[in-house]
């Protein structure tokens, strides 16, 4: 799925806002100066780990991209149907097509610590590079298969099956054959 990012935006303003140039976030988000063009204009669907340092570079949380119109009481989202629907690529550095979409499930709850969603995978060929970033994950499956490679191990789960870890080790989630769905709950630091 072929569809521009809402995440480029907010990356550049949030950006503007500290007064920085996109080469001075790419050199604090250890990412190059293209991809931080990219991502702004909406040209590249990004994976997961250089959205965190991104995010770190820039002091917020990650969920911060997500966010639309921060509420202090609770949130609420019926069915599961997010309005705030993000799609990234996996690990691909230079993707065009979506791996996993990533429904947010408090996107508009404001100072939150934890990060909630509904994530499609999609399969994808080729190898599964690690990564990892600071803070914890917790995985459940809903429907299909997802292997997660953990460190040196491996681990496969079903609907049903659940896993929480850290993810300073470098890991990578992907679905085994067909399409799975997924809930996890992402706590990072920042």
């Amino acid at each position: 799925m072929s569809v521009k990012n809402p995440l480029g935006e907010k990356i550049s303003q949030l950006r503007q806002s500290r007064e920085m140039s996109q080469e001075e976030l790419a050199k604090a988000s250890n990412n190059d100066v293209e991809l931080i063009d990219k991502l702004e204009n909406g040209d590249l669907v990004p994976s997961l780990t250089p959205l965190f340092n991104i995010a770190r570079a820039l002091g917020v949380r990650l969920g911060t991209f997500l966010d639309d119109a921060p509420q202090n009481g609770p949130v609420l989202v019926k069915s599961g149907k997010s309005k705030h629907v993000v799609r990234f690529s996996g690990k691909c550095s230079n993707c065009k097509e979506s791996s996993l979409e990533f429904n947010s499930l408090a996107a508009d709850k404001q100072d939150r610590h934890m990060e909630p969603f509904i994530i499609d995978v999609h399969p994808q060929k080729g190898e599964h590079p690690l990564s990892s970033h600071e803070g914890e994950e917790f995985i459940y499956v809903l429907e299909g298969d997802i292997e997660i490679l953990y460190g040196k191990e491996t681990y496969n789960l079903e609907a049903g099956d659940s896993i929480y870890y850290d993810s300073v080790v470098p890991h990578d989630l992907h679905a085994v054959d067909e399409d799975a769905r997924i809930m996890a709950v992402v706590y990072t630091p920042y």
